[in-house]
């Protein structure tokens, strides 16, 4: 048998992180196995759908670099294949025409809240004999399933163990609405059957759902998926994960510079784990994810930790794509996109940058200032230190003057002019050349960052510092 997982957003808004979690442990348990992930669209809620949200997901999945197999499928274009099951349904006796009112039903749900029930619907119409049907003419009603009465369901489920209800907690839910549309409920059975879905794996907030799909699936004769139901992510707090508690979306992420891997390592352990390992490469990933694995209690959500994940890979980066990914940021954060003279002077200076840098936006702003052109800006912390234009002038002689312009050079050339204007306080000293060539208080090694720009660029930085007046 071929595994073949799926992966159903509804397209209402960006992808949560637990989506993109369920996503990821859907695709590696697919290539685990060597089986296939389907990606369905589930748009059958068409007052929620949201187009530029179809996208999004889209988005998301390409950036967490999680393929899949075949084409998109849209569940609301199925829509005439699940109305054929209901029909199919009916015409077994386990489905029937319910001809309630809105005021009815409320009435049942006021009287069902009152004595405590767990469910509203009285069923008045399952047993509805031919005559009593041919009297309601063309007056709308919808299609419902017939639940079990008596006894209880179980679900042997992979991640939380066998979970059994009592059928009496099981409505008779909606199959088909009033107007013919058919319902998520009876869409995703009949998708996932069509679809060859054999293992659904999902939140355990779906686990409800559950007991209600398997009575279709039964029903209809088919065989069922195997389920495992995931238990949610928390934030930090211990409350459900939402915007509050900072990023909420996979697009937020990655616009505050995550790497695609550490995401997907983070994701991984966010639920999952193999012994003590933390970090576990993509190849490491698919050939340990079991079900196994899996924690039955929620996770919470740990940012230091996903920090601390995205500084190993930034680490283990080349630095040319460190580079390219971070190009989008220059632009949106410093307006500058470096050329390649900029790419260049940041690449040599990578080994540094990324010891210093957990994100993609940490390497853009302390690695941007090769990229800038004088004159340029200074910030409200570096323009004080541009003041003491004596030192300024000194550095600017001497480094003119200096053969070769290595690093060690440059300092040695500091430590003098500070002996000789600022009682040997370097401080005094790189401060100003660093405000001077990178127009902050904040860099890698000014000395190397010297060597790097060059003789002249660093005297024509100078210059610009000596005659700045701020």
């Amino acid at each position: 048998m071929t595994v073949i997982t799926r992966f159903p957003p509804s397209p209402t808004g960006m992808m949560h992180i637990g989506t993109a979690r369920t996503a990821l442990f859907n695709w590696l348990y697919a290539k685990h196995t060597g089986g296939k992930m389907l990606f369905r669209i589930e748009d059958t809620d068409r007052k929620r759908h949201n187009e530029d949200a179809v996208g999004a997901l889209i988005r998301a999945l390409e950036w967490l670099e999680l393929d899949y197999d075949g084409e998109i499928v849209s569940q609301f274009e199925q829509q005439a294949r699940h109305r054929e099951v209901a029909e199919e349904l009916l015409g077994k006796n386990a489905a029937y025409k319910c001809y309630c009112s809105a005021e009815e039903l409320e009435e049942m749900r006021t009287a069902a809240k009152a004595a405590g029930k767990p469910t509203f619907y009285d069923r008045r119409w399952r047993d509805a004999s031919a005559q009593e049907i041919d009297k309601m003419g063309d007056k709308p009603f919808v299609v419902r399933i017939k639940a079990p009465l008596e006894g209880v369901s179980t679900v042997p489920d992979l991640v939380q163990g066998d979970v059994t209800v009592a059928n009496d907690h099981l409505d008779d839910f909606i199959l088909l609405r009033s107007d013919g549309s058919p319902t998520y409920m009876l869409s995703v059975v009949v998708d996932d059957h069509d679809m060859g879905v054999t293992h659904v794996l999902r939140g355990d907030d779906h686990l409800n759902n559950t007991f209600r799909q398997n009575i279709i699936y039964d029903a209809m004769g088919w065989d069922k998926p195997e389920y495992g139901h995931v238990p949610l992510i928390l934030g930090p707090d211990g409350a459900k994960m939402s915007k509050r508690h900072g990023a909420a979306s996979v697009e937020e992420y990655r616009e505050m510079g995550y790497l695609p891997e550490a995401m997907r390592n983070y994701l991984l352990r966010l639920g999952w784990g193999h012994g003590d390992a933390e970090i576990i490469s993509t190849a490491e990933a698919i050939e340990w994810f079991d079900f196994k694995g899996i924690g039955k209690s929620p996770s919470r959500f740990d940012f230091a930790k996903l920090e601390s994940i995205n500084a190993h890979y930034m680490k283990a980066s080349e630095g040319q794509r460190l580079i390219d990914l971070s190009l989008p940021f220059y632009e949106t954060r410093h307006g500058i996109r470096p050329d390649k003279i900029a790419q260049a002077r940041i690449l040599a200076a990578c080994d540094e940058l990324k010891d210093r840098a957990k994100t993609l936006l940490q390497f853009a702003d302390e690695s941007v200032f090769f990229a800038k052109k004088v004159p340029f800006e200074y910030d409200d912390k570096a323009a004080p230190l541009l003041a003491d234009k004596a030192v300024l002038q000194m550095l600017r002689d001497r480094l003119s003057a200096l053969e070769g312009f290595k690093a060690e050079d440059i300092q040695n050339i500091c430590k003098d002019v500070a002996a000789d204007l600022m009682d040997g306080k370097m401080g005094k000293v790189g401060m100003p050349l660093r405000a001077a060539l990178t127009g902050t208080t904040n860099s890698p090694s000014i000395f190397h960052a010297a060597e790097i720009l060059g003789k002249e660029e660093t005297c024509a930085r100078i210059d610009a510092a000596i005659a700045f007046q701020g």
